[in-house]
């Protein structure tokens, strides 16, 4: 049972459903409520790569402070761009790679760097660990680029992944 309930687990659910309300506007009781069964069942489905590892708490601090300094700065900035008459935005879609070792986090970043206005996620190849970025000015792209790097460092140094314990030749564990 402790296997099940583990402090990485409690923080994969905590960050989905988080996700889950970022998604639908609002923290309601009914979306916050049906974001953790959504959580719940995503983190129990057995997907993605077996590992073991424990949450770090300050990195995960400094990662959500960021997402979420990102998230007053780019809605001023967008709200800036609705409201004044001339459109100063120069589109374009940018690919960014990360590093191999925040691949398994891909997710993640994938929710810190959409949860922006002003960047999205387009689409993501974790075979290359390739991101697909639209962007609202263009001439941001380094700063984007090195900003995802930061993004991917810290979610890597706050949910490290190691690899799992080699089976016995007798396939027993």
């Amino acid at each position: 049972m402790s296997g099940f309930v583990s402090g990485r687990r409690i923080v994969t659910v905590v960050a989905l459903t988080f996700a889950w309300c970022a998604l639908w506007g609002e923290a309601s009781v009914a979306n916050v409520l049906s974001g953790l069964i959504v959580a719940v069942a995503v983190s129990s489905a057995a997907i993605g790569t077996p590992a073991r590892g424990r949450v770090r708490l300050r990195p995960l601090i400094r990662f959500a402070g960021l997402v979420l300094v990102d998230l007053v700065r780019s809605t001023l900035a967008v709200a800036r761009e609705v409201l004044t008459p001339t459109d100063r935005t120069d589109e374009a879609i940018i690919e960014v790679e990360v590093p191999r070792e925040s691949r398994l986090h891909l997710l993640s970043m994938i929710v810190a760097v959409t949860l922006t206005p002003g960047t999205a996620v387009v689409d993501a190849d974790p075979d290359t660990g390739a991101l697909y970025l639209h962007l609202l000015h263009a001439e941001r792209r380094e700063e984007t680029e090195q900003h995802v790097r930061t993004l991917a460092e810290l979610v890597c140094a706050a949910l490290p992944i190691l690899p799992s314990a080699p089976t016995p030749a007798g396939g027993e564990t």
